[in-house]
């Protein structure tokens, strides 16, 4: 193998570090915000799909107990499987899965197994995940299936799913990101093009996310992330 081909194997798998490090760095919040919704408003879409609300209810009753029990303390394994007569998220899915509930188990259940490194697995579970209701949750499944498929060397469905999280969410800071990744992937693709347009895109569309904003250091004054990686291409 050449040594460009090595290099450029180094950079693909750098960027999917750095695709993959995002999905731990906003794992708690993802999860405090799936548990309050579930926990406290989940009632709120109680007869989605058209099921009774005695058996929405269950499934979110299920839903708390296996987030707060296994979830929060990081055991994916009795998370996914569950333990004695405590449901594991692989059956609230399987059971409930036409509810509410039931379809954010779909998402919990992927990003545990994204946890576990079963990458395939999660796809799934992900895939089949409905991104139709919430848009908080439903931007955070697309970002977390972006990272799958980045794991699994899927890289055109890692940089359209990315791009499709960042049109799901409201959060400027958020929508930049997934951005960033998307252009990541294509850099190291060589799609140099593609790439620079997504970089100013970001600039474009959301100016006061932090990777638009200058940074100082000391006296200095450095430039915005993104204008480094938007000089680097338009060379």
């Amino acid at each position: 193998m050449s040594k460009q081909a090595n290099n450029q194997n180094l950079d693909v798998n750098e960027t999917l570090a750095k695709s993959e490090a995002i999905i731990v760095k906003y794992k708690k919040q993802i999860i405090t915000a799936i548990v309050a919704i579930v926990v406290v408003v989940g009632g709120t879409f109680a007869y989605i799909y058209g099921y009774s609300k005695p058996r929405e209810d269950k499934a979110q009753e299920l839903l708390g107990i296996a987030m707060q029990k296994y979830i929060m303390t990081q055991d994916y394994e009795k998370a996914l499987k569950g333990e004695g007569k405590t449901l594991g998220l692989e059956a609230i899915a399987s059971k409930y899965g036409s509810t509410d509930a039931g379809n954010v188990a779909k998402y919990e259940a992927g990003l545990c197994l994204y946890q576990l490194g079963k990458t395939k697995e999660a796809i799934k579970y992900l895939e089949d995940f409905s991104t139709q209701g919430d848009a908080t949750i439903s931007a955070q499944a697309l970002f977390a299936l972006a990272n799958c498929y980045a794991s699994d060397k899927q890289l055109d469905k890692a940089v359209d799913t990315f791009k499709k999280a960042a049109k799901q969410t409201s959060v400027p800071a958020l929508s930049a990101e997934y951005l960033f990744q998307a252009g990541l992937i294509l850099e190291n693709q060589k799609k140099n093009d593609e790439a620079l347009q997504v970089y100013q895109q970001i600039k474009a569309d959301y100016p006061s996310a932090p990777i638009c904003s200058r940074q100082q250091q000391g006296d200095v004054v450095m430039d915005a992330i993104i204008d480094k990686y938007i000089e680097k291409l338009s060379k």
